[in-house]
């Protein structure tokens, strides 16, 4: 494994995703008060002139935070959607430069310029990818981890059992490597380290904290739902995502509506960009993890209990270990 520099810093080997129209400065804050890795995504906010006051007032909030402790905050990070439908790409890489954000995850696209710009002032780049091509790509485009988004993962998420999948990337890429899907406790921490993972990347879970933007609604529904109302399908932005069922349902969409394909597009226009937000806010995302989550916490709380049931999952696979050596 090639550990970051922050590695050693954190609570847990965490890193909590950015989500579309959840993630915000607040959940950011505290998840990095609390020794895990917080992002959000750029487009989070309407403007780059916005995304730029919340870079800010993340960086001041944790600045103050570290003086009055004396404790290390988590690096935090901001998802960059590098697709040529995105017109913001540009302008919010300039704004994660000018103010050396820790870490840059890149969506739909590893580009090599991008990844040199970062490394520039000292930044790691993340990249997301659902099959072995993507990940050859990334790769050569020299980025320093890869997220490896498995089967069941909320938002964009792949088709492949986690298993398989880490060992194939392990076989030729020697660097950082984050697994995502269904990660939702502290034992699936353990599970996905056990696995080969060095990270885990954990999305949905964090929905239902109190310090994200998720709508009481969906809070609820999360809660109430199981693995098999989630929904993988491409008719919301073209590209394959999980979404829960009930929120497709209650929108008129059926089951033959959610198995057609439609073009993906982020938006040329700043009107595409908000009908593709509107989307995503009454269809509400979520992986198979949702089976697991029964509760609506703040991020303090939630992290201590992860950090207490990855121990104990690590003490069973001690006593496990203790069997099998003579």
């Amino acid at each position: 494994m090639n550990k970051p520099a922050f590695y050693n810093d954190l609570t847990l080997p965490v890193v909590a995703a950015p989500m579309f129209l959840i993630s915000g400065p607040e959940l950011v804050i505290e998840c990095c008060k609390n020794g895990i890795v917080g992002s959000f995504p750029a487009l989070n906010h309407r403007t780059s002139e916005g995304f730029e006051e919340w870079v800010i007032q993340i960086k001041d909030e944790l600045a103050a935070w570290e003086k009055e402790t004396g404790k290390k905050a988590a690096p935090f990070g901001v998802n960059l959607i590098v697709h040529w439908t995105n017109p913001r790409v540009q302008p919010d890489l300039e704004i994660c430069i000018k103010h050396k954000v820790p870490l840059i995850i890149t969506s739909l696209g590893a580009v090599s310029d991008l990844v040199n710009a970062v490394h520039s002032y000292g930044g790691l780049v993340y990249h997301d990818v659902v099959k072995k091509r993507h990940a050859e790509k990334a790769a050569e485009a020299g980025v320093d981890g890869l997220i490896l988004v498995a089967a069941g993962a909320g938002g964009h998420a792949g088709t492949l059992n986690p298993m398989p999948f880490i060992q194939e990337i392990r076989s030729f890429f020697k660097k950082t490597i984050l697994l995502s899907g269904c990660i939702s406790n502290g034992n699936d921490i353990a599970s996905a380290m056990q696995m080969g993972a060095d990270f885990a990347w954990m999305g949905t879970r964090f929905i239902n904290t109190k310090e994200s933007t998720a709508s009481e609604g969906y809070r609820n529904m999360i809660i109430e739902s199981g693995a098999s109302d989630i929904v993988h399908t491409a008719a919301v932005s073209g590209v394959p995502a999980n979404f829960l069922r009930p929120s497709l349902e209650a929108m008129g969409i059926t089951e033959e509506m959610w198995s057609q394909k439609a073009k993906m597009d982020f938006g040329k226009e700043l009107d595409a960009a908000q009908a593709e937000a509107k989307a995503w806010k009454t269809l509400w995302s979520a992986g198979q993890g949702v089976a697991t989550i029964q509760d609506d916490v703040p991020v303090a709380e939630l992290v201590s209990r992860l950090k207490s049931e990855y121990i104990e999952a690590l003490q069973r696979q001690c006593k496990l270990l203790e069997e099998y050596v003579d």
